[in-house]
């Protein structure tokens, strides 16, 4: 079924709202069956949580990035759109909403992600460029980040057949700036997609998102340079986290950008030389690994008081599993899960990907 207009914009209005992220908003759609009963529930949940003073985002200015979106041709799709990219919607939790610009069925075909190195070697764009080539000619989509290096190259080595950059900044911020050419052949050609609104500016806690929505897109991650500390290696890690394939290119050990691939080849990723590596790995019978099973699905209207207080003492600034907690209070997984989402909302937990939640 599609989405009504309401309901999109209160989708929009509650990714929007205050300590509201891809987990709760999954869970708050889970609980009540609709973003717009959700809104209503809000605040009454926050205050039940232990907090005050919560208020929602004002209806202007969720207008106001629409505007704005529609003032750039960017178009806008909620978790739930038909047009929704499945490969995503399949990701423990998924992004709640994606703001596009250019060719939307590019995000629904079988895609691979190429990152690397933004101070990248000759040879190293040269591999990315004929990788991106060769899979373009496959039938795969492209997807990686606009960065300098070994993204731009990945990009313009599959303008003729399909790319995706995704950006950590908003659809209309062109980052770096001497990417400006490239980004408006994307445009025109390829589909650029980013959570964050319309005229965000990027800051360095967007790229992890970023890098979760191109492995979340990709059927396999493949790193071609990449320093050990680096955001390519928590592209691979969040592939890896999310089922996809993750491929390494060898590289000399002389080059500190050779060292994030052949670590990654130490710890089981494929070894990539060409698309036949690509090929074989996709052609072996394997299950993408399906998210946990829901544990708010049958989450009760109401979370008693002392539920929430019991779990709340629980809670550590180390990560724990939901389940863990279920069993420490004795109670129901699905009452625990209603009970750390109101304290979220509250500000007293963070609710984190795989059912685990901290302080």
């Amino acid at each position: 079924m599609s989405l009504s207009d309401a309901e999109r914009f209160a989708r929009l209005r509650l990714a929007r709202a205050d300590r509201v992220g891809p987990v709760s908003f999954r869970q708050l759609l889970e609980r009540f069956g609709s973003a717009v009963r959700a809104l209503d529930s809000l605040p009454d949940l926050v205050r039940k949580g232990g907090s005050s003073g919560y208020a929602l985002p004002p209806t202007d200015r969720i207008e106001a990035e629409l505007a704005a979106g529609e003032k750039k041709g960017a178009r806008l799709l909620v978790f739930g759109d038909a047009d929704y990219p499945p490969m995503l919607a399949a990701v423990d939790p998924p992004p709640p909403l994606l703001w596009t610009l250019g060719d939307v069925a590019l995000l629904s075909k079988e895609a691979v992600g190429i990152v690397g190195a933004r101070i990248a070697s000759a040879g190293g764009q040269r591999i990315a460029r004929g990788l991106s080539q060769s899979l373009g000619q496959a039938g795969f989509v492209v997807v990686s980040g606009l960065a300098r290096g070994i993204d731009a190259a990945a990009h313009a080595g599959s303008l003729e057949t399909g790319t995706v950059a995704v950006l950590g900044g908003g659809v209309d911020d062109v980052y770096p700036p001497d990417n400006a050419g490239l980004y408006d052949q994307i445009v025109e050609r390829g589909c650029v997609v980013s959570e964050s609104p319309m005229g965000a500016r990027a800051q360095a806690r967007d790229f992890p998102r970023r890098n979760r929505i191109i492995s979340g897109l990709s059927r396999g991650i493949i790193v071609v340079e990449a320093e050990l500390k680096s955001g390519s290696l928590i592209t691979a890690r969040l592939a890896a986290e999310q089922g996809r394939d993750v491929f390494a290119v060898p590289g000399s050990p002389l080059d500190p950008r050779s060292k994030g691939p052949n670590e990654l080849l130490r710890q089981g990723a494929i070894l990539c030389e060409g698309i036949d590596d690509v090929r074989r790995a996709f052609e072996t019978l394997r299950t993408l690994s399906e998210p946990p099973a829901d544990a708010f699905e049958d989450m009760p209207g109401e979370v008693d008081q002392a539920l929430i207080d019991r779990v709340a003492a629980l809670l550590s600034p180390t990560p724990t599993p939901r389940d863990e907690l279920a069993r420490a209070c004795g109670a129901p997984v699905s009452h625990v899960a209603a009970a750390l989402l109101e304290l979220s909302l509250a500000g007293r937990a963070t609710l984190l990907p795989g059912g685990l939640a901290s302080l």
